[in-house]
């Protein structure tokens, strides 16, 4: 197999949930290509051979269940690829029809991203160990590269933050959020999404816990009267979102 980091294909058509798979994948190492449609994702893996797949049951074009049956009975270096589902499907029937149909795990929604990526690697350790191959290995370029917003800096391995060349004291959960949001410019999260991408599982924390933190990071970055970037959506949520024009350098 070649020198290269683990493919994931995921197949998921709910955007926001597509995105946080993504993003935590792509973080622990990933090479992670995201399609929203079940005959979009068998095209994928003919064409870009991937070493796991996450597929929603309920996908358009061709359920998730109905893909893994087809990737079993087609045959050649494909067939045996791990199956992840990942699905709000949460009967016990349910369960058992997707893994008698080919799926090697099943995982039902809402789930922790550290329970997500425990299951792949659990996944891929046990493809390589049936083979008797070599998984590919995890590169950490992307986790690791130096991200850039505007005119703010975060080094993921340093933790050191700048903005217009400050250095910024972030709090832990602060710099979380800051980190999600770089790592997802543009795009608008609910509370919900962030409490599930940046809070620890297993901890409860209310909603409205997001608001204080925002506020809090809110306040670091815009020290010295600089433009905010964090633009709050009116019963949507909030995103990372250069309003005056500026070009990320």
């Amino acid at each position: 197999m070649p020198d290269r980091r683990a493919r994931i294909l995921v197949a998921e058509d709910d955007e926001a949930l597509s995105v946080l798979v993504t993003y935590n994948l792509e973080a622990a190492g990933y090479e992670v290509r995201a399609v929203a449609d079940g005959l979009d994702a068998l095209e994928q893996v003919g064409s870009w051979q991937p070493d796991l797949l996450v597929l929603d049951w309920m996908l358009p074009g061709l359920s998730g269940v109905d893909l893994c049956r087809r990737l079993r009975a087609r045959g050649g270096n494909m067939s045996d690829v791990p199956v992840l589902m990942l699905t709000a499907r949460t009967a016990e029937n349910d369960s058992i029809h997707a893994l008698d149909t080919g799926a090697d795990d099943y995982l039902t929604k809402p789930c922790g991203m550290e329970t997500l990526n425990a299951r792949v690697r659990a996944l891929l350790r046990r493809s390589v160990a049936s083979t008797g191959g070599t998984a590919p290995p995890i590169a950490q370029d992307d986790a690791t590269a130096v991200l850039r917003f505007v005119d703010i800096v975060l080094d993921p391995v340093s933790h050191r933050v700048t903005r217009a060349g400050r250095v910024l004291a972030l709090g832990p959960t602060e710099y979380r959020l800051l980190e999600f949001f770089m790592r997802n410019p543009n795009r608008v999260f609910s509370r919900e999404d962030l409490l599930r991408s940046v809070w620890e599982r297993g901890v409860h924390v209310e909603s409205r816990t997001v608001d204080v933190h925002i506020r809090r990071l809110r306040r670091v970055l815009n020290e010295g009267g600089l433009p905010d970037l964090i633009r709050t959506v009116r019963a949507s949520g909030y995103a990372l979102d250069d309003v005056s024009g500026h070009v990320t350098p």
